[in-house]
């Protein structure tokens, strides 16, 4: 794409002409912009960086990593990116300004960007609720003609609790690939793990990151949780892997995604060994109950709570309890907003467009743990499975 020199002599400090006429990433940025001009505020700050990731800036920009960006309520954005040479070709903003302009320095390029889009004076400015004290006092500072804001309840919970929990068509498409991969990956698996391929926890989660990315994935979502029967009592193992057995005799847990353009897939399959014991029956005849039941339940208007409190009937009918939450959602983050649980409010509810694992599980040190998890899209009519994992015996 052609650029545009703004501001800036050199070319390559100062950019315009990211921005394409209604790419997803215009559309979401404008539907921001509506939202800070209705709550009277002139701007809203987001920072990502190895202190702290904020994948918020790629959900409005396309832009993966480390960069400051400023989005006003006239509908500008402005991208200060670590990394100039990368944004000139992934990013879609506005503005696109090197980090070095600013010397490296958060505050001073977000005076910056305001400067660049001539914010007026006495207006409102969020940051967000996650700012160090020290920043925010140095912003407060340097921002001293405008109202700053940093708040729990502001424009980036919106950001997170409406906008990113409640997926585009754009990101219902990229989840779908990776549900796809997961899917060839869990197939793979289970053929590895019958033909003794597969036969210590490292050589399971190195298949997993070497076939994903043979896929073109950009990686794991999360570090493979790699469990075999001496290990899968822990809801997440620690470590995620070691040189032990797997399966081994028993109850063992595989707990991974993949990540594709941004976006993750979560699925755990539970491995069974010949001839369980009859606990470990009941723990995998109670999770499957209770997957059952609560797949019911993950439907458009009925409440968060609802499946969670299902679940949680079944295993306390059998004097058990399960130590998690039932679901979460997923996207640009493995653990995103909405939480599918007990104590969720009443009025918090499924809507068409959330992705949202579901996931119950059980676990007894002696026995180890079942868990059976996959990934639901939460559609205008109810559900629909994107994974397909499963409780293997072998």
């Amino acid at each position: 794409m052609q650029t545009e020199t703004v501001i800036m002599k050199n070319r390559k400090q100062i950019f315009r002409g990211h921005c394409t006429p209604g790419s997803v990433y215009a559309q979401r940025r404008a539907r921001f912009a509506q939202y800070l001009s209705e709550q009277e505020l002139g701007a809203a700050v987001f920072f990502d960086s190895e202190e702290r990731r904020e994948p918020t800036i790629r959900y409005f920009t396309g832009f993966p990593s480390d960069a400051v960006l400023v989005i006003t309520a006239g509908g500008d954005a402005v991208l200060i990116p670590w990394d100039i040479h990368l944004a000139d070709m992934l990013a879609d903003a506005e503005y696109i300004a090197a980090y070095t302009l600013y010397e490296r320095d958060p505050v001073k390029a977000v005076y910056g960007a305001c400067s660049m889009t001539k914010l007026a004076s006495d207006s409102r400015i969020e940051l967000p609720p996650e700012t160090p004290y020290l920043q925010f006092l140095a912003l407060v500072d340097s921002l001293s003609s405008f109202h700053v804001l940093c708040r729990r309840c502001g424009a980036h919970e919106y950001v997170r609790e409406h906008m990113r929990a409640v997926k585009d068509e754009h990101e219902i498409a990229l989840l779908r690939t990776a549900a796809q991969i997961t899917d060839e990956l869990i197939e793979q698996i289970e053929t590895a793990v019958r033909g003794g391929v597969i036969q210590t926890e490292i050589d399971a989660a190195l298949l997993i990151e070497r076939e994903c990315r043979r896929r073109g994935c950009e990686g794991t979502g999360f570090d493979s949780l790699v469990a075999g029967a001496e290990r899968s009592f822990a809801i997440h193992c620690f470590p995620p892997y070691t040189n032990n057995p797997y399966p081994g005799d028993g109850l063992a847990i595989l707990d991974f995604g993949v990540m594709w353009h941004g976006y993750t897939s979560d699925v755990t399959l539970t491995f069974v060994s010949v001839n369980p014991s009859a606990q470990a029956r009941r723990l995998i005849s109670l999770v499957e109950k209770a997957y059952d039941a609560a797949l019911d339940l993950y439907k458009p208007g009925n409440a968060l709570c609802a499946p969670a409190q299902a679940v949680s009937t079944i295993f306390a009918k059998e004097n058990m309890q399960m130590p998690h939450s039932l679901g979460h959602g997923i996207g640009l983050e493995v653990h995103e907003k909405p939480t599918v649980r007990q104590s969720a409010a009443e009025d918090q509810v499924f809507q068409p467009g959330m992705v949202v694992t579901l996931e119950p599980g059980l676990y007894l040190p002696q026995t180890g743990g079942c868990r059976y998890e996959n990934d639901i899209l939460i559609t205008e009519t109810g559900n629909e499975a994107l994974t397909h994992s499963r409780i293997i015996y072998i």
